[in-house]
């Protein structure tokens, strides 16, 4: 979010003047590769002992765990190759799962201090919408938002 002031035009800010301000690093729409999960070991926890939460078609495995201080969350995403076996589709499935994320992740950045590692993994039998993945993705973070600030958890 950038503010400008009045008589400037919106996306015209010259880098010598301080007109443009970040309102909140916590309303970043990016997904660097530092909030990417990739330590082999951590996936392996998380399957081994975290937690899940499923609103068909995404389950959310999750584990509290000590990450640097710069980093929030760790996400990875997943589709079994059991239900896609062509690579087309399931990375069309991964690129849905990672951009609904990516828009969404704010609600769980700022309603927490604690570091996470998230997998997101795809249930469905059949490619999706966008519109259903960033439905189901809504649904899953706001019921981890519930779950751990310890309110009553829905089935």
């Amino acid at each position: 979010m950038l503010t400008v002031r009045k008589g400037e035009k919106q996306g015209s800010c010259p880098k010598e003047t301080t007109y443009c301000q970040r309102k909140s690093e916590h309303l970043d729409y990016t997904f660097p590769k530092k909030e990417k999960l990739k330590s082999k070991k951590l996936i392996e926890k998380l399957f081994s002992e975290g937690e899940s939460i499923s609103k068909f078609p995404i389950k959310l495995i999750y584990l509290e765990t000590e990450l640097s201080k710069e980093v929030l969350v760790q996400t990875g995403v997943t589709v079994p190759k059991k239900n896609f076996k062509s690579a087309v589709k399931r990375n069309r499935i991964k690129r849905l799962l990672r951009e609904a994320y990516r828009l969404n992740k704010p609600a769980v950045f700022n309603n927490t201090e604690r570091t996470f590692a998230f997998l997101f993994l795809y249930l469905g039998k059949e490619v999706p919408s966008y519109p259903q993945v960033e439905k189901s993705m809504k649904r899953v973070l706001a019921q981890f938002i519930r779950q751990i600030h310890g309110e009553k958890v829905d089935p």
